[in-house]
């Protein structure tokens, strides 16, 4: 009974993490979660392809749309 009021204290659990992992492993609830496989955000889920710098020089090799739609076109 002694127990109960102890692990009932969250900050105890801190000072003996073995009965808290071996309430664990009994856990029935715990064992009947689902688990699922997720994948870390700070990965990029697109493998990058080709050359960033090359990409650059191609945008800046191309005439501006939007300078000629506002002047006009060239006769």
């Amino acid at each position: 009974m002694q127990n109960t009021g102890l692990y009932a204290n969250p900050f105890a659990l801190m000072m003996d993490p073995q009965a808290v992992i071996a309430a664990m492993e009994r856990s029935e609830r715990l064992n009947h979660l689902q688990s699922r496989i997720c994948r870390p955000l700070d990965k990029p889920l697109i493998p990058l392809v080709g050359d960033a710098n090359a990409f650059d020089q191609e945008i800046d090799a191309t005439p501006d749309i939007e300078a000629d739609m506002i002047d006009g076109p060239a006769d």
